[in-house]
């Protein structure tokens, strides 16, 4: 190896270790600091290039070395019995080796990452232990579910077609289940840390990545029991709406990056058409001393469970109207499929785009199509749960979105 590429490594492990050592040094880590963090981290990256002439032994010798060293010298607290509780310091140096060995023969953009990375997480203790201590059974019990669903279930299904049309893969429907659950996941932990903080904008925000249907019949309700609330119910279901859009391209960026250049720029039309018009229904009295109503899990089973039959029945839909009806029964199963949920006609248009079942000019109008009928249903939703003046105000607001989005797809460009 030349002599420039190993002086690189050296230098970045260098640069990690001090990086480290810093953050231990400035919380009086009596175990290792400025110096030692380094010293770590350079010794790793010599014994990984020792392992180029000498065998992958080196580095056994060179970790083996390391915990012996962190033995010592936790040893005379050790026969004391007042060694500190937690092993935060000596795991740091043994990853700190580990990330200036991989230098070698790694990617030195993947070193940089986790090496900052530890420095981040190090630094970020007082924060951690406060989102823990916040952290409820309830919401423990949300990320263990998701646990459940992405790295239990997932792995062990068949990754093959079966059922009619041979659109039914039980690995890949899960798979969105795991997408959708996560998406869901996200904005409800941030409801949870931060939710009845949470301003107007941020409650709608929170709303849309959760549920912007489940937000409509929350707000509906809280309008017929608090009719004060008129203009603030409107808004933050407006902005739910509006989110709605950007979870769509979110979904299909994930699943089928190939169809997010034709998907991408009238979905995002759609959300600055709902955005301007959430602008008009903005009112000067809407502070930001709102706060989300209570959300429910969205990782429990049964949820997953059905969304999975949705989006399977929402497929085999699809691929029997393509059959037998032609393009104008694609746009009536996106329609009443939209009236349930949005996330499943999106998934499914994409995978029938991808396939080439159905071409993409296509398959973005179906998809906003089904947003019109969802936007209805939820006009309808506010009729019977809200209050008449909510239904009054959302009404007009959300014709001009449904217009809005007809002449999107009649007009659109090729």
């Amino acid at each position: 190896m030349e002599i420039l590429p190993i002086l690189q490594r050296l230098g970045v492990a260098l640069g990690l270790g001090l990086l480290v050592g810093l953050q231990r040094q400035r919380t009086e880590a009596r175990l290792a600091g400025f110096r030692t963090f380094p010293l770590v981290t350079v010794f790793g990256t010599f014994c990984a290039l020792l392992a180029e002439n000498f065998g992958g032994w080196t580095v056994a010798a060179g970790l083996v070395a390391l915990a012996a060293i962190i033995l010592i010298g936790n040893l005379e607290e050790i026969r004391t019995g007042r060694i500190e509780p937690g092993m935060t310091t000596e795991a740091a140096l043994l990853l700190m080796f580990a990330v200036g060995a991989y230098l070698v023969h790694g990617a030195t953009a993947i070193a940089i990452a986790v090496g900052g990375g530890v420095a981040v997480l190090l630094h970020l203790k007082p924060q951690l232990h406060e989102v823990a201590t916040r952290i409820g059974d309830a919401d423990f019990k949300a990320v263990m579910q998701f646990v459940l669903i992405s790295l239990v279930i997932q792995p062990i299904l068949p990754n093959q077609f079966y059922g009619p049309f041979q659109v039914l893969n039980p690995y890949r429907i899960w798979l969105m289940v795991v997408l959708i659950v996560g998406i869901s996941l996200s904005g409800y932990v941030i409801y949870r840390l931060f939710g009845q903080r949470a301003g107007l904008l941020a409650g709608g925000i929170l709303g849309g990545l959760i549920s912007s249907t489940a937000t409509t019949v929350s707000y509906a309700r809280r309008s017929r029991e608090v009719p004060d609330l008129q203009g603030m119910a409107a808004f933050v279901i407006l902005v739910a709406t509006a989110v709605l859009y950007l979870r769509l391209i979110l979904i299909i960026g994930s699943t089928t990056p190939s169809f997010l250049p034709k998907a991408g720029p009238p979905l995002a039309v759609m959300f600055l058409a709902m955005s301007l018009i959430t602008l008009k229904a903005w009112r000067s009295d809407h502070g930001d001393h709102g706060t989300l109503p209570e959300q429910s899990n969205p990782t429990e089973m049964k949820t997953a469970l059905v969304f999975a039959a949705i989006y399977a029945v929402v497929l085999l839909a699809i691929a029997a109207a393509r059959e037998y009806l032609g393009q104008r029964g694609l746009y009536v199963v996106g329609a009443l499929s939209g009236l349930t949920d949005m996330d499943a006609i999106a998934l499914s248009m994409s995978q029938m785009v991808t396939s080439d079942k159905v071409d993409a000019r296509t398959g973005w109008r179906i998809i906003v199509a089904a947003s019109l009928s969802n936007l209805a249903f939820k006009a309808l939703i506010v009729g019977f749960l809200g209050s008449g003046k909510l239904l009054r105000k959302i009404s007009g607001l959300f014709a001009l979105g449904f217009l809005a989005g007809v002449l999107l797809i009649w007009l659109w460009p090729d």
